[in-house]
């Protein structure tokens, strides 16, 4: 009889509806062993073995020797059976309310605290911001003096996660932030957007307007930075506890 090499199997993909199961398993019933999952499951232990590997190589899944909680199994002979959990990455796939939890806060401290709690703690994450910047620019930092220099500023946002680009535009630059982390929640709270426009004229050392916001439904936030023969004059870093001011109305936040 001749012998047939058996073909190797699919690829677990993020789509694979079985590899699926066994992170919802792992999330609503807890850590369990590959035994355990195949019977809660009701599918072989190869490829449960097989799903685990899979999400174990992308950070998703951790193995341990124990439990991470509850008491520890008797040991018997051989090997004890490895006990799996979802890491934090793992936990992260799944439906979360963030945006939500935080527009509800925002919204008490604005009960609570009225207008200017609100506005203080926009232009503190923005004095946060305008920090982070500073430092990725390097203590040469003198502004926006040129094109090359605005170029510099859009990298800096993007390795603060803003996925920025400079672009020339009629009157100046044009520096558009591709992403925003907040959003969702800057829809209903204009003053982050307003405090991160004024963080961005402080550290470019000139006036700034805004065009156009995510937060707004815009495809991207668009930063128009205007260019003159007069040099950039950045102004001192923010205090780290702002003090909070009257907001100026944009013509977009």
């Amino acid at each position: 009889m001749d012998h047939v090499e058996a073909e190797p199997p699919d690829p677990i993909t993020d789509a694979d509806p079985g590899r699926d199961r066994v992170a919802a398993s792992l999330l609503t019933q807890g850590p369990a062993t590959a035994s355990m999952l195949a019977e809660r499951l009701g599918i072989s232990g190869t490829a449960v073995r097989r799903h685990l590997d899979s999400l174990t190589a992308q950070g998703l899944v951790v193995a341990s020797d124990r439990p991470p909680f509850g008491p520890t199994p008797s040991r018997g002979r051989g090997r004890p059976a490895r006990t799996f959990s979802l890491t934090p990455a793992g936990r992260s796939q799944f439906p979360s309310d963030y945006d939500g939890l935080a527009g509800q806060a925002l919204a008490f401290l604005s009960e609570v605290g009225g207008a200017e709690a609100l506005t203080a703690f926009a232009e503190t994450r923005a004095v946060e911001l305008e920090a982070e910047l500073r430092e990725r620019l390097g203590d040469t930092w003198n502004g926006a003096d040129n094109a090359e220099h605005i170029a510099s500023f859009a990298s800096a946002l993007s390795e603060a996660g803003f996925a920025t680009s400079a672009e020339p535009a009629p009157t100046g630059v044009q520096v558009c932030q591709h992403h925003c982390p907040v959003a969702h929640v800057a829809h209903e709270f204009p003053q982050l957007c307003e405090a991160e426009t004024e963080a961005f004229a402080r550290v470019l050392g000139r006036h700034v307007q805004r065009l156009a916001t995510i937060a707004h439904g815009d495809g991207v936030c668009t930063t128009v930075i205007p260019m003159s023969s007069e040099p950039a004059t950045p102004d001192a870093p923010t205090p780290a506890t702002p003090v909070s001011t009257q907001s100026t109305e944009r013509t977009s936040a």
